[in-house]
């Protein structure tokens, strides 16, 4: 696979706005997580990674009916690091309808409607100021991107759960290629709402605790939000970073849980190696999936441990962002890059004592290092997994 510039990037999490907000977090080990109150809730014990002051962001006039959790989160992504200036320069360098629009999401918009079904009589009429095509749907993201961007060309959403914010690079890079655009802005956004929070409690993958990836006493993952936003375009001898690969897989194992020897995530990994034309060796530092559910660590670990061996540093920065879901395989990408730029390898955050069923190499200390290539892992509910290779220039 040719490579693809990754120009300019931005995220915005519970760490903080900005890249330069989430990588003083980093350095500092200071997780974001804090105890749960959102939406005022009282009933479910449990950490979250909380952007603070989304509801006091304003959407510009025109874009009122878009106005909810999600695109307001959207919106303060985008505004950062000046990735809209640098997202219009690529639309008077490309043309409009020639700048792609990649953004994955899992929930979009839905804390819009379980706001407008709480206000709703007999939960049958819902209030007038709700509009679901520009919230809760699924597209609604990508639209209100493509809108405040001004690009015209494909635009799409992308929803297979934790995975969502990893394949939109695959799909940019497929477009790029098959001449659909010359360039694309890919993301990712979600954000807190009662339905991920009480679903995943359902789901008793909800821990009370702090979220600890790989501990040995790990009880399950921690819920946050964030969004994140990248261009793309194509490869010169002055782009700083890249994507070097990318890797999908489909095991369908079951509906949540991936397979217990971790095959989605082992062909994910190696498909990704293969389109860079990497071994296994070639690999820096691995950003773990690491949701610190007992059975994907387990399984992510052993696939790895098949792949790469006990040797590469590895951890899950989930410590300190809670599991962002559809937004996560972006955040990962901005921390993957950071980690390049930066030259150090981060701890797993929260770790305190590692599981010996787990043989990878956990980093429980930060250490500086130069960083070349990582690799960051993303897998979904019902085994839809990408693996994503980022690298600097020759």
């Amino acid at each position: 696979m040719k490579p693809l510039a990754i120009s300019c990037y931005s995220i915005s999490t519970a760490l903080g706005t900005g890249l330069a907000e989430n990588l003083r977090a980093l350095q500092r080990e200071k997780s974001g997580l804090m105890p749960c109150d959102f939406f005022d809730i009282s009933d479910l014990n449990t950490w979250v990674g909380e952007v603070n002051g989304l509801e006091q962001i304003k959407l510009p006039k025109s874009l009122q009916k878009f106005t909810c959790r999600n695109n307001q989160l959207a919106l303060l992504g985008l505004e950062q690091d000046d990735f809209l200036i640098k997202c219009r320069m690529a639309i008077k360098k490309y043309g409009s309808s020639r700048i792609g629009i990649f953004i994955g999401t899992s929930t979009s918009g839905i804390l819009q409607t379980e706001k407008a079904y709480l206000e709703s009589v007999n939960l049958t009429n819902l209030p007038d100021w709700y509009h679901y095509s520009e919230t809760q749907n699924i597209y609604s993201v990508a639209e209100f991107v493509r809108l405040c961007i001004g690009a015209q060309g494909p635009c799409t959403a992308i929803s297979t759960a934790c995975s969502s914010s990893a394949k939109v690079f695959a799909s940019a890079q497929r477009a790029i290629l098959a001449g659909l655009c010359d360039a694309a802005v890919v993301g990712g956004v979600d954000s807190l709402c009662l339905t991920t929070l009480y679903g995943f409690h359902s789901l008793q993958l909800i821990s009370d605790d702090i979220c600890r990836p790989a501990d040995i006493n790990r009880k399950g993952l921690s819920m946050g939000e964030a969004a994140g936003f990248a261009l793309l375009e194509p490869f010169d001898q002055e782009s700083e970073h890249l994507l070097l690969g990318y890797g999908e897989s489909s095991d369908a194992y079951h509906m949540s849980s991936p397979h217990p020897e971790g095959h989605g995530a082992f062909s994910a990994m190696k498909n990704a190696l293969q389109r860079a034309e990497l071994d296994s060796g070639d690999i820096d530092y691995i950003n773990l999936h690491g949701t610190a559910t007992h059975i994907n660590d387990l399984s992510e670990s052993r696939a790895i441990d098949r792949l790469f061996g006990s040797d590469t540093p590895c951890s899950s920065t989930k410590g300190w962002t809670g599991h962002t879901l559809g937004a996560a395989g972006i955040v990962e990408m901005a921390f993957s890059l950071l980690c390049i730029k930066n030259g150090f390898i981060p701890l797993s955050i929260n770790t305190q004592k590692i599981d010996p069923e787990i043989q990878i190499n956990i980093v429980m200390k930060s250490y500086a290092k130069p960083v070349r290539k990582v690799l960051s892992n993303s897998f979904g509910f019902g085994g839809s997994n990408c693996s994503l290779i980022f690298g600097s220039r020759p």
